[in-house]
């Protein structure tokens, strides 16, 4: 950055000790001063909000490209508290969507997306020239996302049948109807576990003969399913209903899953920080964690040292022509040969 003191590996350490270890900025502070330096939170959140813009942002746009040219990608969203979102109270929720590849067989990508809103909009406007499988929760903005085949979560289906599971019960007494439930989603969770080491053709060849009697016979269960109105099994009965254009999806290709659990895993560590640093000062901060947190999970979801590879991008990204040459952001994608080479765990 000119005119800073602002080394690679520094910036590096401070984006690695946030947005890793969840140490906030008031924090960092702290610890530099121990240190001996005179280091503020103001300045650190410049050097992100300034190096996320100018070298990082390249590399998740780059990163971008190639997720949209996957066959599946899974997806989801939570929220995040953004002090000075223009035309927005501080108590209004913004979010943080998450969009990462699949079981494709090809190098992972997890990007993360800040918007203002959690308008089916966001999605739509993101994914545009994605036309393939897009897994998600039962969240309905999802169905403005155009020419893709959706898949919704069946660890969701399980959840509200758990939920509905009564909480006092004689262990000798016959089971519920939401255990009954909750059996046939584990059936298919317990097929799939035997599945998980198979090819993607043999595995869809598997689901349709073990896995398709067991969804056939689930539905005949739910439609003679007469649950009190207003109970915790009747949302679930509704939900499942409501979802179940989706919920078959996943046998169409066996390389499609039959939940939504890797993205809730990816999302994780953006919930888990959250809980530290609680919110973003400005939509130019929100937007700096989004890009910097996409480079740690696809970081780490390649095997790469995550300190290392952001200090290896803040390091070669200003004297990267990438603009005149395009070709140049291959080099330093997380799966290259170099990056590999250089700042694999």
């Amino acid at each position: 950055m000119n005119h800073s003191l602002a080394s690679a590996t520094t910036v590096a350490h401070v984006m690695y000790q946030k947005y890793v270890n969840g140490m906030p900025l008031y924090r960092q502070e702290k610890d530099w001063e121990q240190l001996g330096f005179s280091l503020s939170r103001a300045t650190m959140s410049t050097w992100i909000i300034r190096c996320s813009q100018d070298w990082l942002a390249p590399v998740v746009e780059s990163l971008k490209k190639e997720l949209l040219k996957r066959d599946i990608i899974h997806c989801d969203e939570t929220p995040v508290q953004v002090l000075k979102e223009p035309g927005k109270s501080p108590q209004t929720k913004s979010y943080m969507w998450l969009y990462r590849t699949g079981m494709d067989e090809k190098p992972p990508i997890v990007l993360y997306d800040y918007q203002p809103s959690r308008e089916g909009k966001n999605a739509a406007d993101y994914l545009k020239g994605f036309h393939g499988f897009l897994h998600s929760d039962g969240y309905s903005g999802y169905e403005k996302v155009e020419d893709v085949i959706r898949c919704c979560c069946w660890a969701h289906i399980r959840r509200y049948f758990v939920d509905a599971i009564p909480d006092l019960k004689n262990k000798d007494a016959p089971k519920s109807n939401a255990e009954i439930g909750r059996d046939y989603c584990n059936q298919l969770f317990e097929i799939e576990r035997t599945l998980s080491d198979l090819p993607p053709e043999k595995r869809k060849e598997e689901r349709l003969r073990l896995e398709k009697p067991v969804l056939e016979a689930f539905w005949s269960w739910l439609k003679n399913l007469s649950p009190m109105g207003g109970s915790a099994l009747a949302k679930a009965k509704t939900y499942t209903l409501n979802q179940k254009p989706y919920m078959e999806n996943y046998l169409l290709d066996g390389r499609c899953s039959v939940s939504n659990n890797i993205a809730e895993n990816s999302i994780r560590p953006f919930t888990v920080g959250r809980k530290n640093w609680l919110f973003s000062d400005t939509p130019n901060g929100a937007e700096a964690s989004a890009i910097v947190y996409s480079l740690v999970e696809t970081a780490k979801s390649n095997n790469l040292n995550v300190y290392t590879y952001l200090n290896y991008l803040l390091l070669y990204m200003p004297g990267l022509d990438y603009k005149n040459h395009p070709e140049f952001m291959d080099d330093i994608m997380p799966w290259s040969e170099r990056v590999q080479q250089e700042c694999r765990k």
